[in-house]
């Protein structure tokens, strides 16, 4: 999820993402009141469509027309947006088509009203604390499926479908009941995060275990420094934490159990018993950067940068977030998640995966212009213009030129994603159900705030999964 509430980013969804990303959707669900009233209807024909259809050819395949035009609204979190005016620029110079552009953070109050009034934009970035949850659009029939996107020649070797030049399972989180519906843009990795200056000065070595993590924690508060910062207001970020914690411990088997609602996701899960009473050590102990609970996802990031804290937990749109806010020889640095006693997975893994879900209403007025400049998104000229203005990577492979510099944090993520390899993990509860990834935030929350213990958290949280279980429609997801 993009965020800047990534949040998915959100994460959120980033991204208030993550989200960002991401992710990466973020915290705060709208009102489903609103939310039910969506336009329903996913068939894709409009009125304006005379007026968008030109001819299509090998290197225009959806027939986009010149001389229409485009409205984008894209989320304006910790990706900025000046990527996409870049984009709007290229596709305007070489395909005649101008656009609207909206940056915004206000995705559900400026689109929802459009939605229910059937005129939707043509592309938006839906992510952040206020995205419009995809689940929701989808069940409303507002989305287009976007196989047609997706299995149209690519940009870059018109020999190979757009599908086979991403990075593998980053249209996962996407899937709605089989239906790629959601184009999860951009390559996220989620963990902690530090100041190579800061450890330097101190002496701290990064750490791969949880004792060590807690060590540099309580040296930190000895010398007045936090030990961990999280962004308090939106609990999507301790769930970084806390999420990973149980992955690692358990296994893929452990996520999985969470994604496939199992009745002992959380009570009666080892792992998720281990993952949440270590961070909860971290409450108890007073390591946490005084005052963190209460802070927005910005608040907290600069006092972190202005060495206030150890550690904090964010997905890779952090750096590009707090550019302004971040000293020149900060030195931004990922780590994945140090390990647990008996944990499953190696330091090394990561939860990475695709975030910042971009998505093509039903009723767009311009179909073939916003299903053309989805199929550019996907070539490596385009990811190397989002990798220059947003500092961050896309789930093309190998999409940015390696001629292109990147800053110290975003060197870090490419690096730790190489160490990683196959050892990669990505929950999928967020993206298919919102309502349940709320309660199990908003159970954090109150554990953060020491309101509950780690046994009424767990209790919580199975008790989302139960309830969402329930659902007949969760049967036709299934993560394998």
């Amino acid at each position: 999820m993009g965020s800047t509430a990534h949040h998915g980013g959100e994460g959120v969804g980033r991204r208030d993402l993550i989200k960002r990303s991401a992710a990466l959707g973020l915290v705060a669900a709208p009102a489903m009141g609103l939310l039910s009233a969506c336009a329903s209807g996913g068939g894709g024909t409009n009125a304006d469509e005379g007026n968008t259809k030109g001819k299509a050819t090998k290197d225009n395949p959806f027939g986009a027309k010149s001389g229409s035009k485009l409205d984008v609204v894209v989320f304006k979190g910790g990706y900025g947006d000046d990527y996409a005016k870049a984009w709007e620029a290229d596709f305007s110079k070489k395909l005649g088509i101008t656009s609207t552009h909206t940056g915004t953070q206000e995705i559900t109050g400026k689109l929802q009203p459009r939605f229910n009034a059937g005129n939707p934009p043509d592309v938006v970035d839906d992510s952040g604390a206020q995205q419009i949850k995809v689940d929701v659009l989808y069940k409303n029939g507002s989305l287009l499926d976007l196989s047609a996107v997706l299995d149209a020649p690519s940009v870059d070797d018109p020999g190979k479908k757009v599908r086979d030049t991403l990075i593998p399972g980053t249209l996962d989180p996407g899937i709605q009941e089989g239906k790629v519906v959601a184009l999860n843009y951009i390559y996220t990795v989620w963990g902690l995060w530090y100041s190579g200056k800061l450890f330097k000065q101190k002496g701290w070595t990064p750490p791969k275990t949880w004792d060590d993590f807690l060590a540099i924690c309580q040296d930190a508060k000895k010398q007045g420094i936090g030990g961990l910062a999280h962004q308090g207001k939106y609990p999507y970020y301790i769930n970084v934490a806390i999420m990973d914690m149980i992955a690692k411990k358990g296994g893929i088997d452990a996520v999985k159990a969470i994604d496939n609602l199992d009745p002992k996701a959380f009570v009666g899960s080892d792992a998720a018993q281990a993952g949440i009473e270590a961070i909860y050590e971290v409450v108890e102990k007073g390591l946490l950067m005084p005052g963190t609970n209460g802070l927005t996802h910005t608040e907290s990031q600069t006092r972190w940068n202005q060495y206030k804290a150890a550690f904090i937990t964010c997905g890779s749109w952090l750096e590009n977030e707090q550019l302004k806010q971040t000293p020149t020889d900060f030195d931004m640095k990922f780590l994945p998640m140090p390990l647990l006693p008996g944990s499953k997975m190696p330091f090394e893994a990561i939860r990475a995966g695709s975030g910042e879900p971009f998505i093509i209403p039903a009723k767009a007025a311009n179909l073939p212009g916003a299903q053309e400049f989805m199929r550019r998104m996907l070539s490596k000229e385009w990811a190397t213009l989002f990798a220059k203005e947003a500092n961050s990577l896309t789930i093309l492979q190998d999409g940015v030129d390696p001629s292109v510099k990147l800053r110290p944090g975003t060197q870090s993520t490419v690096e730790a994603s190489k160490a990683a390899g196959s050892n990669t993990f990505r929950y999928l509860y967020p993206d298919w159900y919102s309502e349940m990834d709320t309660a199990i935030q908003n159970a954090s929350n109150e554990l953060m705030a020491k309101r509950i213990q780690p046994k009424e958290w767990l209790k919580r949280c199975q008790a989302a999964v139960d309830k969402q279980a329930k659902d007949p429609a969760s049967k036709k997801n299934r993560h394998e």
